[in-house]
């Protein structure tokens, strides 16, 4: 065999459905950007540069290529899950380029978020639950027959969380009766049939294995923490701050707390080794998945004070800076718990 060898071809993507159902896929080495669509190159360390459209793309061993369709997409969003007969039609795009910033927020969704397909359904999900999470802690207001000055605040709030969650603009945004399309009968038998009558629980084993695949979920939610708290760290130095030394101090005291998550974080143990050489049972791998999990959805709780602070006055930065020691709190909890191996009520 020689030296050197040519690479196999790589199989072009199918790219019909972007701009519709797909808003991004993965490429291959050597394929070529579809036309109306934008390549992005990622390599392990989130760093990102993007391609145009008919370029063909080379990657180095360390990267990985995207591309994706700007939109504008539409979808129905349920901001209740209570109620499922109120909805939000929401027209977006996938956000311009911003020259004032290194890196495109959506280029960092798809070098830490993104699987092989971004498919326009689970983004949308991504989107609602997003939304809903910021409605349940008041974060945002939509109440009952909403003011034209209600519907404004919400518009912004809502409009600045997606941009700075997701990298996307809002197009639209207008209240829907889903009403037509909610079928509450099949509801009420679907709650019916998931929560039979039994005469008495039976005392079952605890089972030890995962509902999911523990090493990937682990391995993404550690990736998303690695690339992204950086860049949070980054939205918070850049915070606005009025004069005056409390909120100063705290800011400070913030930024260390989350510089030392963030080596908590590069320096994280495998998940399935609890020494050189020794394998943690598969309970503890488990929990250990379950705890980065969390540190997941406190670093989306992060996001989502970003977009916050962006819009926040000078009186608004107290109590928002309050919900900052928060979130980092269980960032702090979570990653410290990720890397405990024995629990200290177990036996060494």
């Amino acid at each position: 065999m020689g030296l050197f060898k040519r690479q196999a071809k790589a199989t072009p993507p199918e790219t019909s459905a972007l701009g519709t159902a797909t808003l991004a896929l993965r490429m291959g080495h050597g394929g070529t950007v579809p036309q109306g669509c934008t390549g992005v190159v990622a390599d392990k360390g989130g760093h990102t540069r993007r391609v145009a459209e008919g370029t063909r793309v080379v990657l180095a061993d360390i990267e990985n290529a995207f591309c994706f369709h700007p939109g504008p997409y539409g979808v129905d969003l349920l901001p209740f899950a209570a109620a499922p007969e109120l909805g939000l039609h929401l027209s977006f795009a996938v956000d311009a380029p911003d020259p004032r910033v290194a890196q495109q927020r959506f280029d960092l969704y798809l070098a830490s978020e993104a699987g092989d397909v971004v498919g326009l359904d689970g983004f949308s999900a991504a989107i609602e639950a997003a939304l809903q999470q910021e409605l349940a802690l008041g974060h945002l207001a939509l109440p009952p027959c909403t003011t034209l000055d209600e519907w404004n605040a919400f518009r912004g709030g809502f409009n600045q969380l997606l941009y700075t969650r997701f990298g996307i603009s809002v197009d639209d945004c207008m209240p829907v009766d889903l009403g037509e399309r909610v079928d509450y009968a099949a509801q009420l038998l679907a709650r019916a049939v998931s929560v039979p009558e039994v005469p008495a629980p039976q005392p079952v084993p605890v089972p030890v294995a995962a509902p999911f695949d523990a090493h990937a979920s682990d391995a993404k939610a550690l990736r998303r923490l690695f690339l992204e708290l950086p860049c949070v760290m980054h939205g918070l130095r850049m915070a606005v701050l009025p004069p005056g030394q409390a909120l100063f101090r705290q800011h400070m005291a913030l930024l260390q707390r989350l510089d030392s998550v963030s080596l908590s974080v590069n320096t994280m143990p495998a998940l399935d080794l609890s020494a050189p050489g020794e394998t943690l049972p598969a309970d503890r791998q488990l929990a250990r998945t379950r705890h980065s999990l969390r540190a997941s959805a406190a670093l989306d709780d992060a996001w989502a004070l970003l977009a916050r602070l962006g819009l926040a006055a000078d009186a608004d930065l107290a109590p928002l800076f309050d919900d900052a020691e928060r979130i980092i709190a269980n960032l702090e909890h979570a990653c410290a718990a990720r890397r405990v191996a024995v629990l200290e009520s177990e036996p060494a």
